[in-house]
């Protein structure tokens, strides 16, 4: 019974905030706001954009990755208390608002991530380029490289256009301040809201595509169809902002900390801001979003949370053990995002883990 009590407690709040909400969109949607999605009661409202997808191209080499433009918006985070596999985690459900940004088309491949973790010195083009470049070439030199991973980072499972697995939530972080040196853009980790506000693109179901995981092998590389092992990119269809992979092939890391109970900190009738909880000096617990080709469906769930932990660098006999390589976590990924302007708390930001002595 007290269950039951809880369980209408939080649906009643929530009805009411969305109520709040939705008249409060009535109004701002007669500014120019887009129209509201049809895949749920509580419909997200995205607001028309004029940016363009790019192509990058990492200088001083022939690397390139696509980011596409993400509109600003406000959604809905979290779960429904009916939605099957919830996890208690992911509740309870509250509004965000984001800012405009880009997003990975595709996961990091190897492609990319080798110039960071395995090359020390890339190959200057010509003068010119050199010349241009010196500045973010210093910077980028000055970020500390992953140190040699214990074994064979790929285990495997392949190289070239494979997304790149097995890094810490540092090593990611610090991949991202890399390239943003190289490039002179900043890029970083997407936080928690941001991942699953495009992951949703415009929906609210428990799929990007919609409630029933009927047609998830047709977006996604998981355990019923990805033979054990993670697969070459966009190989599958996108998300309807154009995302692949965003559910499935490898889980992702995004900014934040992990705490099963943050959710429980936001106001249900006024949406947050840009919410992210900051990383620490702390190596765990991280948030890893979108599953992987080891889960079945329900891992695959817009708002499904994973937390990482001490086990997935359980087969490293070092000591201490490595700050960027995990040995038992070959399901984990990450893909960057560009935000078209930083908010104030993440200008600047950095992994303040350290190797400890």
């Amino acid at each position: 019974m007290i269950w039951r009590r809880g369980v209408t407690f939080e649906a009643a709040l929530f009805v009411l905030g969305a109520l709040m909400w939705g008249l409060s969109s009535l109004l701002i949607n007669n500014t120019g706001a887009a129209p509201e999605s049809s895949q749920s009661s509580q419909h997200p409202r995205v607001v028309a954009t004029a940016l363009a997808s790019y192509v990058e191209q990492i200088p001083g080499t022939e690397v390139k990755f696509e980011m596409v433009s993400i509109p600003a918006g406000t959604f809905v985070m979290g779960s429904p208390v009916g939605e099957p596999h919830r996890s208690a985690d992911e509740g309870p459900q509250h509004p965000v608002t984001i800012r405009a940004f880009w997003m990975g088309k595709a996961e990091v491949t190897w492609d990319e991530y080798d110039k960071f973790a395995f090359e020390q010195g890339i190959n200057k083009r010509a003068d010119a380029t050199r010349k241009s470049n010196a500045a973010s070439e210093k910077l980028a030199d000055a970020i500390t490289r992953p140190t040699p991973p214990y074994a064979d980072p790929t285990f495997g499972f392949g190289h070239n256009g494979y997304p790149a697995i097995s890094m810490t939530h540092h090593a990611a972080m610090e991949y991202t301040r890399w390239l943003s040196a190289r490039t002179g853009k900043i890029y970083r980790l997407p936080t928690e809201a941001e991942w699953e506000y495009a992951c949703r693109a415009g929906g609210q179901a428990a799929y990007s595509f919609g409630e029933s995981p009927a047609k998830l092998g047709e977006y996604a590389w998981y355990s019923a169809n990805a033979n054990a092992r993670p697969h070459p990119e966009e190989q599958k269809k996108a998300n309807p902002w154009g995302l692949n992979d965003i559910e499935g092939n490898v889980a992702e890391w995004v900014l934040d900390h992990y705490d099963k109970d943050y959710y429980k900190n936001f106001d249900p009738l006024v949406p947050a801001a840009g919410p992210v909880l900051l990383p620490t000096e702390k190596e765990y617990p991280y948030v890893v979003r979108g599953g992987s080709w080891a889960d079945d469906a329900p891992g695959l769930r817009c708002g499904a949370r994973r937390s990482s932990t001490e086990d997935w660098s359980a087969q490293d006999p070092q000591l201490p053990q490595s700050i960027w390589w995990h040995t038992d976590a070959t399901f984990v990924g990450f893909r960057v995002v560009r935000p078209v302007e930083e908010q104030e708390n993440l200008k600047g930001l950095k992994s303040k883990v350290k190797k400890l002595d």
